[in-house]
């Protein structure tokens, strides 16, 4: 019998004399090198097991789940949030309608920094960027007639998480929902926050714990509810590359982990409700190969570094969302088919969850129009492709499993640097993902600026005229208003027993007690989100982030 594995060079000899390779590069966005074709010798040392086992089976790199979206589809989640809080319930529900399966909520900045809407530091932001949220009234008015039992909600939400989680806790309540009915997701990922999105109050020290209060208390109250959503998306969107994106977010939830046991918690009782957060980027195979490593990759932390016993706690679960940073203003109709295309590889990558993009959010928040085009981008890839009828139907490609694999050996590069530098705190203390992260968006931006990267519509295929778009404008009339009613409702309010409950919560800050017991209590009579961080801003003090070169 003749050998038919011949030399990769000979069986492409003919065709590459006669058409020569074009001059662009060949590698990944991440820098990998691709070849022009891929074989079994491609993918030698380590047998179907270790690479890849069943779905559902350790090492996860095939899905997390048995039977996967043949059990069910990914969650639709859409992200919403605008204006006042009556505002974003109206959208919460027409998306609801139009088939969207889990809710997505996105703050304004004030919120998003521990500011009320009448703080002066809020003016002219109110509503802007997200939905207005100071108050318990506020919150009661954004889930209005949404049953909290029934709908899982996540939080875009970091250094002011721990109200946000302590008014919708009070909201189902007020609703006659236990907490072991409640489920979601709360972003609360503080470490990503300093590597890449800027949003803190606190040192890393006291922010970490606070996260740990939380993880603390929803294993033990709120079984169903994700304390923590691990949060690479926001190291992406700040100019990483798919490997570093990979690598800095696991090595933030190893950090989760450690802070996690350091108080005493046994691993196996709050890892399987740890959850991941990825950005799906334009390079279509990489972002499928990121999402197979990062799960195989934390499946092997948790049972080998940490004992972990539960299969659940070595899942990696993981929202997806169309990669924001890659859409372009100019011929915006064009991120419709970005969006579509990275729809397509956060589902062949195996995601629980996705949030699909519209393509007017370069210019604003989106329209109704735009949003509803964006979940049906979803609703067509789930009902009509085929690509959800069998589990990782790209598992086995050559080509896939070595850039797997690549990515993975990659990755494990920056985490050993980390773990020599003593772990991610001190390796922001240093610098060391600020810098790796600027350093890759300014090689990415040159490619960009020299036409070596193409982006189509912006520096090649580029019209003289463009006709504009409708987009969402805030009308300056809400920011007024929630002015207005945030201060009506703070003057109704019991001052003597929001101040005692502040109290209350400014000493457990300091005597290190679990905060969110304390958290519900002042929530419950009516401290504000702003008044909480205040107290935050005082005992624990305000980040300042070392200058990086």
């Amino acid at each position: 019998m003749s050998d038919t594995r011949e030399p990769e060079a000979k069986r492409r000899g003919s065709v590459g004399s006669k058409t020569p390779e074009r001059s662009v590069r060949f590698e990944s966005l991440s820098g990998i090198p691709i070849k022009a074709l891929y074989t079994p010798a491609d993918l030698t040392g380590k047998s179907y097991e270790e690479r890849l086992g069943a779905p559902g089976e350790y090492p996860f790199t095939r899905g997390v789940y048995p039977t996967m979206y043949r059990g069910r589809p990914w969650t639709m989640r859409m992200f919403a949030g605008f204006g006042c809080p009556e505002d974003t319930n109206a959208r919460f529900k027409y998306l609801l309608a139009q088939g969207q399966t889990g809710l997505s909520t996105a703050f304004d900045m004030p919120a998003l920094m521990g500011y009320d809407a009448d703080h002066p530091r809020a003016r002219g932001e109110v509503g802007k960027e997200g939905v207005s949220i100071s108050t318990l009234d506020d919150f009661e008015r954004l889930f209005a007639d949404i049953p909290l039992g029934e709908v899982t909600t996540s939080m875009t939400i970091n250094c002011t998480a721990s109200v946000a989680l302590a008014m919708y806790l009070v909201v189902a309540e007020k609703q006659g929902v236990a907490w072991d009915r409640v489920g979601g997701t709360m972003q609360n990922d503080m470490l990503k926050e300093f590597i890449a999105q800027k949003e803190w109050i606190c040192p890393p020290e006291p922010a970490v714990r606070i996260v740990t209060d939380m993880i603390e208390f929803t294993s033990k109250h709120v079984p169903r509810f994700n304390p923590v959503s691990i949060s690479g998306y926001h190291i992406r969107e700040a100019g990483s590359t798919a490997v570093q994106e990979l690598a800095f977010t696991l090595a933030d939830g190893l950090a989760y982990v450690d802070a996690a046991l350091a108080r005493g918690l046994d691993v196996d009782s709050f890892a399987p409700r740890l959850s991941f957060f990825f950005d799906i980027h334009n390079d279509f195979f990489e972002e499928i190969a990121k999402l197979r490593a990062a799960r195989r990759m934390w499946a092997r932390f948790m049972k080998e570094r940490f004992g972990a016993k539960k299969p659940e706690s070595m899942r990696l679960r993981t929202h997806t969302q169309t990669a924001g940073v890659s859409a372009t203003a100019q011929q915006p109709l064009n991120n419709v088919a970005r969006v579509a295309i990275q729809a397509l590889a956060a589902v062949l990558g195996g995601a629980q969850s996705l949030h699909t993009n519209s393509y007017d959010e370069t210019w604003a928040l989106p329209t109704e129009d735009a949003v509803t085009v964006a979940l049906r981008t979803q609703q067509i890839i789930a009902e009509e492709t085929g690509v959800a009828l069998t589990i990782d139907p790209l598992g086995g490609s050559y080509y896939l499993e070595k850039l797997t694999d690549q990515m993975e050996e990659a990755a494990l590069g920056y985490v050993r640097t980390i773990d020599a530098m003593g772990g991610m705190i001190r390796a922001i203390d240093a610098g060391y993902p600020q810098k790796e992260i600027a350093d890759a968006a300014y090689r990415y931006q040159l490619m960009d600026d020299r036409g070596e990267k193409v982006v189509v519509g912006v520096n090649k295929y580029v019209m003289k005229e463009e006709r504009p778009i409708n987009f969402l404008k805030i009308d300056e009339t809400v920011e007024l208003e929630q002015i207005e009613k945030v201060r009506r409702f703070k003057a109704s309010r019991d001052a003597r027993r929001v101040e005692r409950r502040l109290a209350q919560l400014a000493d457990a800050c300091t005597n290190g007690q679990n905060l969110m017991p304390v958290l519900i209590d002042a929530v419950r009579d009516y401290a504000s989100l702003g008044e909480v961080a205040d107290v935050y801003r005082r005992v624990f003090g305000l980040y300042r982030e070392p200058i990086i070169f």
